[in-house]
């Protein structure tokens, strides 16, 4: 093979650019674990293009991954993920990862990627329960990381954490939680336009993790403001 080709070939494997991505996602503590949504959304560019993506995912016995960003990035960071839970139950030594290995052990793949500028195009939300602790914290494509009682990744940065600061509550039942995160999420499905009307709700307790059946809320497309925006700020454009 000529060297130039193969050359190609090895710069074509990196993420130039994201071709298909997911919008937001939303995370919150509640009194039993950590309940984190997602909307199944696949977007080309502008273009919606695929509608039932799954961006929620278990992680090992502890852990619940949800991710926005480009999808295949996303596939590839779950791969890594399973070689890292494979080999920790090779040990078979009676222990597992918990949420706070993994959200280190994604910070570092992260960062690392960033330092080769060939990052993985992903902001995640990582939770868990172990040993009746609970975790939550999130990162980003360059590595940066934190953790909070309720994290969001891409609009709900701006759109949902507003919502949670006023709203969230320590004490928050399922129920409540749920509420809660259905309503940042009827937000972005009115100003997100990636966003769309079938979204996934997942909780992770002691228990283990549930990921809910793909399901739709309850819109209301009626207000003024929806009918005509451009009303009072005629000649603005």
């Amino acid at each position: 093979m000529d060297p130039k080709s193969s050359l190609v070939m090895e710069d074509s494997q990196r993420t130039l650019n994201p071709y298909v991505t997911g919008t937001s996602v939303i995370g919150i503590k509640y009194k039993d674990g950590v309940l984190i949504a997602a909307d199944m959304g696949g977007s080309y560019g502008s273009t919606l293009r695929y509608k039932s993506v799954e961006r929620l995912k278990a992680i090992g016995k502890h852990s619940l991954l949800g991710a926005s960003g480009e999808i295949s990035d996303f596939q590839e960071l779950l791969r890594y993920l399973d070689e890292l839970i494979l080999y920790d139950n090779m040990w078979d030594d009676g222990n597992s990862l918990g949420p706070k290995e993994v959200h280190s052990y994604l910070t570092r793949v992260m960062y690392n990627r960033r330092n080769k500028f060939n990052p993985l195009w992903n902001s995640l939300v990582l939770g868990g329960v172990k040993n009746g602790q609970t975790y939550l914290g999130t990162v980003n494509m360059i590595g940066v990381h934190y953790q909070d009682n309720h994290v969001a990744t891409g609009f709900g940065n701006h759109l949902a954490i507003p919502i949670l600061r006023d709203e969230w509550r320590e004490d928050l039942s399922f129920e409540e939680g749920v509420r809660l995160l259905e309503k940042c999420m009827r937000v972005l499905i009115y100003r997100d336009r990636s966003a769309i009307n079938k979204l996934q709700i997942a909780k992770i307790t002691a228990d283990g993790v549930t990921i809910s059946p793909p399901y739709s809320l309850k819109t209301f497309w009626e207000f003024s403001a929806f009918k005509n925006p451009t009303a009072g700020a005629e000649g603005s454009w």
